[in-house]
């Protein structure tokens, strides 16, 4: 890979890791202590755009201004949010998200212009990998802090979200069909 590449590439990385960032403004508090936030659509966009590798950057740089205590987390910041707090499972879930839904992207997404039915479906199969990934990680992290049990788990941090998350799948899906293909030559 060229320098000019990789600048590239990491370029967008930091872009999506201030998009990630901007999206804890925008939350709406649920009973149970995980809200309705942008943050997680943005850190899969970031996998479905930008690839596995730098769609991963882009989330674990968000992380990491977390962790040091940037106000970049729903609610609250520092390590701990990470560590012991009930939406530490969502953050991890977010670099998983990423990679996921990336990886799809790049060995499936089809390479030729005769394709575009299959890119729908492509893009349908990584977007939801990837809300499937953060889920489960944000359901074992939720259980891991809170003891409660899947029901109650599933009731609180899965149910509620359904409806939000359709109308994330189907943003994701079109922000990716219209965006990933100069996104693509962008970065290759």
């Amino acid at each position: 890979m060229s320098k000019g590449k990789k600048g590239s590439g990491l370029i967008m990385a930091a872009l999506f890791a201030a998009l990630i960032s901007a999206g804890c403004f925008i939350h709406i508090p649920l009973p149970g202590g995980v809200p309705v936030v942008l943050q997680d659509m943005m850190a899969m966009l970031s996998g479905l755009l930008l690839g596995p590798v730098y769609g991963a950057a882009a989330v674990l740089l968000f992380l990491v201004l977390g962790c040091i205590g940037l106000p970049v987390f729903s609610g609250s910041a520092g390590i701990n949010v990470l560590i012991a707090g009930p939406t530490g499972g969502f953050l991890v879930g977010y670099l998983l998200a990423a990679v996921a839904g990336g990886l799809c992207i790049v060995l499936l997404y089809p390479r030729s212009a005769g394709g575009k039915g299959r890119c729908y479906a492509v893009i349908i199969l990584a977007a939801f990998l990837a809300t499937v990934v953060l889920f489960a990680a944000g359901i074992i992290g939720f259980m891991r802090v809170t003891h409660a049990d899947i029901y109650k788990t599933l009731a609180m941090v899965l149910v509620p979200f359904i409806p939000g998350n359709l109308i994330k799948l189907a943003l994701m899906v079109l922000l990716t069909k219209k965006f990933r293909p100069a996104m693509a030559a962008y970065l290759a």
